[in-house]
């Protein structure tokens, strides 16, 4: 199927709120944290609007409330874990995992504990992230898996990863995902050349863009791996690029050597956070394979992050120009360019039919 001849399968709803004020669809898991950033001590996010506390109890697992004591609206994450407990930093009252108030220290004896209890939420530790989801349960539901990232722990997989935030709406950073007509803004950064459209696909709940590309990278031989960092080692050769809104969040494939995933956490219409996860194969080195498990998972666990820097040095330059664009909407919301890559029209229509009924919802439930 080509770009011209792609027929969406999803309807576009009424145009009833603006394309960049698009809530999120909350019956989906969400990014909210690196497995490192949530200790025994409290952590605050927010995800469109809602605040958020996280934390560990005492055998280690996450715990996800409604980041505001009940009693004078404040927020718990700047209180402390106490056993399996979080307390508020005010006045000291403590609330478990299911978010009922548990103690209150001038209690008095004639007095009986509130009955007020704080919202929890579902979550996952998956592959290095926290998951959340954020929308609200009915009676004995099933929740599906998150998507995870299976290079994650696989042993042919060097993992490095950067943290996302840019002051705009989540759909300005999709579309600079999708879009791989973007690389002339990369230079020495990029990793493709000459990206064509060659097949776009729309379901329900996913977009999926087959591009046709010119690769500087080929990791086939140890050394080969030096060319995420010494730009004149690099060769062009023809790979396909695969990119997808797997909704909410983003996949992509470069050739056999890279997939590089984008993991969403939209705080509100004008800031979005995302995790930038980057994979390098490993496949091609035979010999490597041939190592015991030990030496190999040194080995993964020694390069991790060896390509931040290259990841970085992207995503300053993706932020300047969505944060141009947001600034471009707000001054003048009605203003719009003229659109020629397929892609961002499939993109858009997805992040419409998602959202549109929860717009006006998440945050204020």
């Amino acid at each position: 199927m080509s770009p011209e001849t792609a027929t969406p399968t999803t309807a576009q709803p009424a145009k009833t709120v603006p394309l960049r004020a698009t809530g999120i669809d909350p019956n989906h898991w969400y990014v909210v944290a690196s497995d490192r950033e949530v200790t025994r001590q409290p952590l605050g996010v927010e995800l469109w609007g809602r605040a958020i506390v996280l934390y560990r109890d005492t055998q280690g697992q996450v715990q996800a409330l409604e980041d505001c004591c009940p009693h004078r609206l404040v927020k718990l994450s700047d209180g402390r874990v106490v056993g399996d407990r979080i307390e508020c930093m005010y006045h000291g009252w403590q609330f478990d995992n299911a978010g009922a108030c548990v103690d209150v220290p001038y209690l008095g004896d004639n007095q009986k504990l509130p009955t007020c209890r704080i919202r929890t939420y579902p979550v996952r530790e998956l592959d290095g992230f926290i998951w959340l989801w954020p929308g609200k349960l009915q009676p004995g539901q099933v929740l599906p898996e998150p998507m995870g990232l299976p290079e994650w722990s696989h042993l042919n997989y060097i993992a490095s990863m950067t943290t996302i935030d840019c002051q705009g709406h989540f759909s300005f950073l999709i579309e600079n995902l999708m879009d791989m007509y973007h690389g002339h803004l990369h230079q020495d950064y990029q990793a493709w050349a000459s990206a064509k459209l060659e097949q776009l696909t729309e379901l329900p709940d996913r977009v999926d863009a087959l591009y046709e590309a010119q690769s500087y990278y080929r990791i086939d031989k140890i050394w080969a791996v030096a060319q995420l960092f010494i730009p004149a080692m690099r060769k062009l050769h023809p790979e396909p690029l695969r990119v997808s809104y797997v909704y909410p969040h983003w996949a992509s494939s470069l050739g056999q050597e890279f997939k590089i995933y984008c993991l969403f956490c939209p705080v509100s219409a004008t800031h979005t956070r995302a995790y930038l996860v980057h994979f390098t194969s490993l496949h091609a080195f035979e010999r490597l394979h041939q190592l015991p498990v030990a030496i190999r998972q040194w080995v993964k666990d020694r390069m991790f992050n060896a390509a931040a820097k290259l990841l970085e040095g992207l995503v300053e330059q993706d932020v300047l120009m969505i944060e141009q664009e947001q600034r471009s909407f707000e001054a003048d919301p009605h203003r719009k360019g003229p659109e020629l890559n397929p892609a961002i029209a499939a993109v858009q229509r997805l992040i419409r039919s998602q959202g549109q009924s929860t717009t006006a919802g998440l945050a204020h439930e």
